[in-house]
Order: C-alpha cells, then structure tokens, then sequence
C-alpha cells in the first residue's frame, strides 16, 4: 500500500492543516497518537463518507481495505471543539460517521450540508463557525501559550478535557514525541534528540516514541534513510 499525500494550511486559529491522500492498495498502517481531532472525507467507488476523528492517546495498527480510495481531511488546533461532538466523544478511534443525506449531502446537527472539498475547505469552515457548530475556546488556547488563568485548578483541568478530550500532560506528551520523531526524520542523532526534546535518557525516548508513534527512534531514522513516509 501506497500513499501520495500533501496539504495546506489555512489562515485561521481554527485550523492546523487541511489535507487529502490518496493511496493505491490495501494493507495495514499505524495511526500515531495525535492532539487534534479532524473531519475526514473518503471517496471510495463512487460513495462519499464523512467521519469525525478524535485525538488519539497511543500508536495504533488499523487495516486499510478500500484499494484505491480518495481522502481528505481537515485537522484542527487543540482548544477548537464542536459543542455537540466534543472531542473526548470520539477519542482513540470512537470515530463517529454522519449519516448520509445524499451522494452529495450529509447530516450534521438537523441540517443537509454538502461535502466539502480540498479546495473548498476554508469555505467549509467559516460556515461552520457562522452556523456556531464550530468555536474556539478562548481560556484553553491562552493555556495552551503558556499563560496563566484566573480560574481554579480543578475548573480548568475539567474545561481542558472537556474542549480538548485530553489532559494538558497528555498533550505536552504527545507533542514532544511527535517533535523528537520529526527531529529523527531530519537526521539527527538519537542522543542529541533525547536532549533537544527534554528526555531523561534514551531509554525513556524509546519508551515515548513506542507508546505515541509506534515505532523505536532508530526505526525512525532507518525509515528516513531508506525513504519511508512518516506521517506527522
């Protein structure tokens, strides 16, 4: 199985990426733990589905059995959140697929929209957010910067898991995994990563990376090596 990938961004707080794939067999890949949750939109033989996809708390091995299949998604910024899909509802692969309406259309929320696409996506989600199915939480994101709220430990532990689906020391660990592996993918030396990322040592590292992205930081950089995709 094959993958032909690329992607974009938008400029809006909203979003992180918008992208799309598509790829030539079946087979089996592993989906590594993530922050964001994403609308994603898979054309196969014709038929057009959309899922929500939450944040992922651990690497996890998922069979692919469309063969030539189109995909594209939008991800978005940890602290942008549907109020009626919140992110911990479809955490670790609860992924949730809106009924169809059309081969065109689906179901959101007790309206018909269309699928949105690639090159349409910015327009996607600004009717989103003007329809209120789309916001950003204000107290999340300046935490998410480092700065401080006035507001109690237990209030804000509680309104970060519930905008995000994840607790701030879970998101700070997946993020440092995904920036040591994109460091190994650069080339650098497995010690100077543990250093550069704030590992203890590199059995810790290895440990992380195992956990999050499913595989040891030196099949990380063998995979560079040898011209391996990895998805980050």
């Amino acid at each position: 199985m094959s993958f032909l990938w690329e992607e974009k961004r938008l400029n809006t707080s909203f979003v992180d990426t918008i992208w799309r794939a598509h790829h030539d067999g079946t087979g089996t890949f592993v989906s590594q733990a993530t922050s964001r949750w994403e609308i994603v939109v898979t054309k196969h033989q014709g038929k057009m589905t959309l899922t929500v996809r939450g944040p992922e708390t651990k690497a996890t091995p998922v069979e692919f059995s469309w063969a030539e299949a189109e995909i594209f998604g939008i991800t978005f910024q940890p602290g942008t959140y549907m109020p009626h899909l919140p992110p911990g509802k479809v955490r670790d692969l609860h992924d949730i697929i809106l009924p169809e309406a059309t081969r065109k259309s689906f179901w959101l929320h007790g309206s018909v929209w269309q699928y949105p696409d690639y090159e349409h996506a910015d327009i996607f989600v600004d009717q989103l957010i003007r329809n209120g199915l789309l916001r950003r939480d204000p107290v999340v994101d300046a935490l998410l910067q480092g700065h401080l709220q006035k507001l109690s430990l237990r209030s804000l532990q509680y309104r970060f898991v519930q905008v995000t689906g994840l607790t701030h020391r879970t998101i700070l660990q997946i993020e440092r995994a995904r920036r040591a592996a994109r460091l190994l993918e650069q080339g650098m030396p497995i010690l100077d990563v543990v250093y550069e990322a704030g590992y203890f040592d590199q059995p810790y590292l290895t440990q992380s990376l195992k956990r999050f992205i499913g595989q040891t930081p030196a099949q990380i950089a063998h995979a560079k090596r040898v011209g391996g995709v990895i998805f980050l």
